[in-house]
């Protein structure tokens, strides 16, 4: 059963609970007291929930119309829920009820652990400065009726506020003002009346709609509006387009991707509806940004400076300006500012601009009630002439700019006649510039300056630390994106994969495009190696638009600079476009305009050029691009340019990787031998794998050449270790053999003079294992051969029988000592016979302390009786590769040699 609290009524007999069709059952008031709406919300037991509820009731009473009593009924849903997050640290459930004639909110918690005073108690409220009952105290003091309800599990603390009496039609009205001073409109004021049902989609589309962004309903309906809205056009907005679509009622700015591929900066009014069969829907209102005011509510104006608070206690000049709670992001902080500012001077625009570390340029971060966001990031210099109108670092005031263009460049073209602009300033130093603007003529005087500058007083050190806390936090995450940037960079020198990785990097953490030229040397013209686009639709589209235009002139000045080519031939093209499409029947019109009014949009904002030095020569040129009337952030740029030095490096080393390594295999191509000679009778048969990468030539070596009198020289040999060094003395030794060889010295003696020259390289010298030999071809179908194996793996013999046995002794190897004695030994190898050749990359094939060794590999040929040369070879490699997982660590050759058996009828 409920308690009864000071300034409560007992209940009405028969009295039902609120949830169930009565707002309160002891009035018996004659305005409806039907429940015709509700609205509730469940917040978590931390302290942010405690701002989250004041903004839930704010955004609900609101859209609700009952202005009159928002103030109060957020002060005393702020004290309920603060007692129950914080105090009783439980979550809170706020519920907010509608009537013809007042509202009843409730805030509950689930554990109640605070007693209550009792009426009948005599005990007297305890002191608004107690941690406690604070809240209840304000209840009493402000709502019409409130009570506290006790459950076993919960407890309801609800109070009532009526609504004042007032005539039908009253709310809040403006000054009159003259009708030159009125703010400028189209000659038409459209209205796009959008609903959207309950799955976020498009379910009605009005003429003004479809005037505003170009698409006909038929094709919109259906579709959900996130897929065209562009949010949040208005920084620092905290919800998403999903959640302000759920929301009772909102209002804010953001933009819709018309069809012709720009944003068009709109003003919205959201109102939550439900239909007779209880679905709910949101019906937007939406009108240019700069018509705001047609759909606005009136800001509730700022309190005095000498307002006090309730509990006696000086309210704070900065959250009398910004409101509380005040904006905890940099960006929701400066829209804020330019919209009071704005609404403080009764002006149709303002905007506030932050100075560059420097204070030589100020960049604008924050604009209301201008024609477009084309401004955001755009840079203008603090001082732009002499005298005192012609700095930022005064106060100053234009009563007509028409009298002075340029005065004020963010404000060329906007049709902005008078502006009050004030610095900000932090001990002395210049931190931006505040500015408020009129279409009218002589709005303003001193005295709106002084106002304004009085304001800006109390944002600057605000503003500072908040954009001092937003540097550090991009810094931070600049050294991250360098670091992550450097290692990918690093790890590849491949010239296509490094042009790709330069663009992604910088796509769309930097910029919406990018373009990438290269240039060979000095005497070449830059040439567009790369083009990325955010979406990949575009990138066509976008790299036929920078091929018809001239590429940027390769300076090598650091830093970037603005390249207003692509700009300019993207806002040619879509004129001539548009003219075309003029003179086409409405049936011939194709995607093609659409394409390029779409590339013209994403290419037409503005676009830097970086130059790509490495090695005190200008390489490339890295191009950043933003869509149409966007700007790059300064700190962004800053950021690009270390990107473009490290890039630089990586894309100049990649292409010198590239011209070695096509230099090192044109060259190692040479020291493999040409195409070898068919020997009648013979099958031959060489498999070889140089091994580590890139490598076509190592320290291993084979040959098969013709010698005098019909025989053929073939060799197989292995230089000491691998790489460049080893493969040179394999250079020198295939050209040594053939040669002597033809020269007609014996096995010998050519092996004895390769042994001299290889002696005479000094230290350049390699010890030699060489197995070399004669071939030829006898009449009965066999082979003769004369063999010397210095210091080589022996040759194996695979009979018909499937026995195998060595072909050679051993004798000394290459490279060691002056004088050689070397004999050769003959072998006769009658048809089905097999000579298998190998280099020790074969036989020293590891796997841990596991070795192929001479007796494997005679195991593996024994398996291959009957075989071809070739299928000897083939498995003979496959039997290595299976020996280990690892991958080889020596050059590997294999020289096969078979008789084939006679054919027979």
């Amino acid at each position: 059963m409920g308690l009864m609290l000071p300034g409560e009524q007992p209940p009405a007999s028969g009295a039902e609970h609120p949830d169930h069709g009565s707002l309160d059952p002891a009035d018996n008031r004659t305005r409806s007291s039907v429940i015709t709406a509700r609205a509730a919300h469940t917040f978590e037991p931390v302290g942010r929930s405690v701002a989250a509820a004041r903004a839930f009731v704010r955004d609900t009473l609101q859209g609700w119309g009952f202005g009159d009593v928002v103030d109060d009924a957020v002060v005393l849903t702020s004290e309920l829920v603060t007692n129950a997050v914080v105090h009783a640290g439980t979550a809170a459930e706020v519920v907010c009820l509608r009537s013809g004639d007042g509202v009843r909110i409730e805030v509950s918690d689930r554990y109640p652990e605070r007693e209550i005073p009792l009426q009948s108690s005599g005990v007297a409220m305890s002191s608004p400065d107690r941690e406690g009952g604070r809240g209840l105290q304000l209840c009493a003091a402000l709502a019409t009726r409130w009570g506290v309800e006790y459950s076993p599990a919960h407890k309801h603390v609800w109070f009532r506020l009526d609504l004042p009496e007032r005539q039908v039609g009253t709310r809040t009205a403006g000054p009159s003002v003259s009708t030159e001073l009125l703010p400028l409109a189209d000659e038409r004021v459209r209205v796009a009346v959008i609903q959207i049902d309950s799955e976020g989609a498009v379910s009605a589309w009005n003429d003004d709609a479809q005037e505003l962004f170009g698409y006909p309903a038929k094709q919109i309906i259906g579709k959900p509006l996130t897929d065209y809205a562009a949010w949040p056009h208005t920084p620092g907005t905290s919800t998403g387009i999903a959640e302000a679509l759920r929301l009772s009622r909102w209002e804010g700015s953001y933009g819709i991707r018309a069809a012709d591929g720009r944003v068009v900066p709109v003003y919205a009014s959201h109102l939550r509806v439900r239909d007779p069969q209880g679905e709910p829907s949101t019906v937007c209102l939406l009108v240019r940004d700069d018509e705001r005011a047609v759909l606005a509510t009136p800001q509730r104006g700022a309190a005095p400076e000498s307002a006090h608070r309730a509990d006696g206690q000086s309210t704070d000049p900065f959250e009398t300006f910004i409101g509380s709670p005040a904006p905890d992001d940099l960006d929701g902080l400066l829209q804020r500012t330019v919209e009071r500012s704005r609404d403080m001077l009764d002006g149709d625009a303002a905007f506030l601009l932050l100075a560059t570390d420097d204070e030589t340029e100020l960049e604008v971060r924050a604009t209301t009630g201008l024609p477009s966001a084309r401004q955001r990031f755009a840079r203008v210099p603090v001082d732009t002439g002499s005298g005192r109108y012609g700095t930022a670092r005064m106060p100053a005031v234009h009563e007509d700019l028409s009298a002075v263009p340029g005065a004020v460049p963010l404000l060329n073209g906007t049709g902005m006649r008078s502006v009050v602009t004030v610095p900000l300033k932090v001990e002395g130093r210049l931190t931006g510039s505040l500015g408020v603007a009129a279409e009218g003529a002589g709005r303003y005087s001193n005295e709106e300056a002084l106002r304004l500058q009085f304001a800006a007083d109390r944002i600057a050190l605000a503003v500072e630390s908040a954009r001092l806390g937003e540097l550090e936090r991009l810094r931070r995450g600049s050294l991250s994106f360098l670091v992550e940037a450097s290692d990918l960079l690093a790890g590849t020198l491949d010239r296509d994969q490094t042009l790709a990785l330069m663009a992604q990097m910088t796509v769309p953490t930097l910029a919406t495009w990018c373009a990438v030229y290269t240039i060979a040397d000095t005497a070449s013209e830059p040439y567009l190696s790369y083009v990325l686009h955010e979406d990949e639709e575009r990138i066509d589209g976008l790299k036929a638009l920078l091929g018809r235009i001239d590429p940027p002139e390769p300076v090598p000045t650091p830093g970037a600079r603005i390249w207003p080519a692509p700009a300019r031939a993207a806002h040619e093209a879509a004129l001539e476009a548009s003219v075309r499409s003029l003179d086409d029947e409405p049936h011939h019109l194709g995607s093609g305009i659409g394409s390029t009014l779409t590339t013209a949009a994403s290419v037409g904002g503005e676009t830097v050029v970086l130059p790509l030095v490495a090695r005190n020569r200008v390489i490339g040129m890295l191009v950043l691009g933003k869509p149409s009337e966007d700007h790059f952030r300064q700190e962004n740029l800053e950021l690009a340019e270390d990107l473009s030095r490290r890039a630089a490096l990586a894309l100049d080393n990649s292409r010198l990787y590239s011209e070695r390594m096509a230099i090192s295999q044109s060259l190692q191509r040479s020291l493999l031998p040409p195409d070898m000679p068919e020997v009648p009778g013979v099958e031959v048969e060489v498999i070889y794998r140089a091994a580590g990468e890139g490598n076509e030539v190592g320290g291993d070596f084979y040959d098969l050449f013709t010698i005098p009198d019909g025989a053929y020289g073939f060799a197989i040999g292995d230089v000491c270790g691998t790489g460049p060094e080893a493969a040179a003395v394999t250079g020198l030794a295939r050209h040594a053999l053939r040669l002597l060889a033809r020269e007609g010295y014996s096995g010998p003696a050519v092996l004895e003079r390769l042994n001299n020259a290889i002696l005479d390289e000094g230290e350049r010298s390699r010890f030699l294992t060489l197995l070399y030999g004669e071939l030829r071809p006898q009449e009965d179908g066999s082979a003769l051969l004369k063999v010397v194996c210095a210091g080589h793996p022996l040759p194996l013999r695979l009979r018909q029988d499937g026995s195998v046995e060595a072909a050679a002794e051993p004798q000394p190897l290459l490279g060691v000592m002056d004088d050689l004695e070397l004999y050769e030994q003959t072998v006769r190898l009658e048809p089905g016979d097999v000579l298998l050749c190998v280099t020790d990359g074969i036989t020293e094939r590891r796997e841990g302390s596991r070795m192929l060794g001479d007796d494997g590999l005679a195991e593996v040929l024994k398996g291959c009786t009957g075989l071809t040369a070739g299928a000897v070879a083939a498995r003979v490699m496959r039997a290595v590769e299976r020996f280990a997982a690892d991958s080889p660590s020596d050059d590997m050759a294999i020289l096969t040699m078979r008789v084939p058996e006679p054919q027979r009828n």
